[in-house]
Formats: C-alpha cells, sequence, structure tokens
C-alpha cells in the first residue's frame, strides 16, 4: 500500500472505532466539503442538454457543465467528467458533485475545474423525462462493455460539443474521468483505450465482473465482460494512469461476480504491474494508485463521503494552479 492508501485505511477504521456505538455498518456521513455553505462562491450548472451520437446511433442522452465560478478563458481550468450525471448533480444523490467542486476550488485544495455531467443513453427520439434518477436503458451496453466505442463518442462527438462554449485543459493529466458501479468501470475504460485524454480515474464500487460477457454465436464473436481486466492490466504495458478505488466488503455477490473480490483484483493486478516493472528494469510509466475499503454495500454513500479527498489526491501535484 502506497502512503496515501494507507494514511486512508488508517484514518477509515480509526473513525469505525471511534465511533462503533453510534454507526451503524455501510453508513457514511457527508463531511463539510459535500455541504453548501454561504460563504462560498457557486460556480454555474447549465443543462440539461440533450446529445444524440453517431458513433452510438439511436441513442440520446443528457448532460450538465458545471462552470466554475473563477472560470477564464486565459487560464483553461482542469477538468472532471462524471458518469451517471443525473444522479451527479443531484441533491437527493450521494455525491453533490458541484457543491464539493465550489468548496474544494474556493479553498484552493483543487485547481479551476470545469465539470461535464452524462447520463448513459437511451433507445428513444428524446431522454424520457421520466427517468429521474433512473438507469437510461442503454446503460449496461456503453458501460460495461470493454470496446473504444464509448471511449470514442466522450473524447470525440461530446467534449468538442462543449468546447465549442467552454475552453477546458487539452492536458491528460489535468483531467479525470469517475463514476459508480459500472459508471466506473466504464471511466477505467475511457483511460485505458484513451490515455492520451484521461489519465485519471476516480473508481467507486466499480463492476469489474462479468455483466458486459456474451458468449459466442454463429454471427458474432465471443464480447469479454469487465473481470478480465485484472488479466489486461498484468499483460499489457503500463499506461501512465492514476487512479483511486473505492468498495466495500458488503458490496455485490451474484452470477456476475464477486464485486469486493474484484475490486481487490484490480488492486492487486495494478501492484503487480509496478511491482514486475521494478524487478525487470523496465522505464517508463508506473500506476499511481490509491484506495479505500469500507464495509459498505453496493451505494454511492461512502463514495460520495470520500469523494473531496479523492480530488485532492488527484490533484495534489497542483493545489495551487488556476486560481
Amino acid at each position: 500500500m502506497n502512503f496515501f492508501g494507507l494514511i486512508g485505511c488508517v484514518f477509515f477504521f480509526a473513525i469505525q472505532f471511534a465511533h462503533a456505538d453510534a454507526r451503524v455498518g455501510g453508513e457514511y456521513s457527508l463531511t463539510e466539503d459535500s455541504l453548501e455553505h454561504t460563504n462560498v462562491k457557486h460556480g454555474k450548472l447549465e443543462g440539461p442538454f440533450e446529445f444524440r451520437s453517431n458513433i452510438i446511433p439511436n441513442t440520446v442522452r443528457r448532460y450538465w457543465i458545471y462552470v466554475p465560478a473563477n472560470y477564464s478563458k486565459k487560464n483553461p481550468p482542469n477538468l472532471l467528467v462524471f458518469h451517471d450525471g443525473q444522479r451527479a448533480i443531484s441533491p437527493q444523490g450521494a455525491f453533490h458533485v458541484p457543491t464539493v467542486l465550489d468548496n474544494l476550488i474556493q479553498k484552493r485544495e483543487i485547481p479551476s475545474t470545469l465539470g461535464v455531467f452524462i447520463t448513459p443513453g437511451n433507445l428513444s427520439e428524446h431522454y424520457p423525462d421520466d427517468l429521474g434518477l433512473q438507469n437510461p436503458n442503454n446503460r449496461m451496453a456503453e458501460y460495461d462493455a470493454l470496446s473504444d466505442v464509448y471511449s470514442r463518442m466522450l473524447i470525440d462527438e461530446l467534449l468538442p460539443l462543449v468546447a465549442k462554449k467552454y475552453r477546458f485543459s487539452d492536458n491528460p493529466n489535468q483531467r479525470i474521468i469517475g463514476g459508480s458501479s459500472s459508471g466506473a468501470i466504464a471511466a477505467f475504460t475511457v483511460a485505458w483505450n484513451r490515455p492520451d485524454a484521461f489519465r485519471n480515474v476516480i473508481s467507486m464500487i466499480g463492476s469489474y465482473t462479468s455483466i458486459g460477457y456474451q458468449p459466442a454465436t454463429d454471427n458474432k464473436l465471443v464480447q469479454l465482460g469487465g473481470d478480465v481486466y485484472p488479466t489486461l492490466i498484468r499483460k499489457n504495458p503500463i499506461r501512465p494512469l492514476r487512479i483511486f478505488l473505492q468498495d466495500g466488503s458488503n458490496d455485490i455477490n451474484n452470477e456476475h461476480g464477486d464485486w469486493f473480490l474484484a475490486n481487490q483484483q484490480m488492486l492487486s493486478a495494478l501492484r503487480w504491474a509496478n511491482a514486475n516493472a521494478d524487478t525487470q528494469g523496465i522505464a517508463g510509466a508506473r500506476y499511481d494508485i490509491n484506495y479505500v475499503w469500507g464495509d459498505g454495500g453496493h451505494s454511492d454513500q461512502h463514495g460520495g463521503v470520500l469523494l473531496p479527498d479523492m480530488l485532492r489526491w488527484i490533484w495534489r501535484d497542483e493545489r495551487n494552479s488556476k486560481h
């Protein structure tokens, strides 16, 4: 475990013992970083906008743009892309991402950051108004697939559309992509396929399981699921990625796999890749890894509490830039 991972785990378990009588397993409370404050300048949340992709045809999705209060075209902000955008921005959700960005940017704990919050696609002419926080019907096909189709849609279609209105950094080290559950594996897949565009990943209760698996047929080759990622990490050259993993020991265990075990396998593979490269004297990048395991189930609650620390850790090298 690296230093930050050790500190995170020590902090987590210290909190558990300190509140052992009061805390119910799997429950976590938001910190001040995720709550609105009257003395904090608020960014602007624009949207929802509808987007129809040519790369993923017959789908429509919504997205929102968070513009930081200190936005400047002359000094383009960093970029945060977050999946399941309808939950990322919701006051009833666990993440409160715009509020977290407001607070951390004002405290100069992260650089100025533009946020793009994207829903999965829905197979319809218009995005259904009655979906609320529910998943659109093309989520699994997009998020749990290991191909580069979703990556191309995001990087080659949607982000250029956002860039027509707002400038943001084109440096992959100044971009984060994140999500929860299948949104987390989708974030990892984008960075895995396109480290030229994203080199930072936030993964909460990531679905590194066989959801995307489809057996071969007479007309189609087998489609692999996310459970092969530990193998791919071990068998391929290291990508220059910084990754924060979060999961809980009571996460799902079903026909697709064991979520907590799968996330531990991801951590093990990333660590092994680094150690093997060191042992073999292989020059180049190493995975920069942090993680926190809790006792939650398949819930966004713990990840939402940790989000401010995840952002601080990922952009720890440029805390005072872009202010």
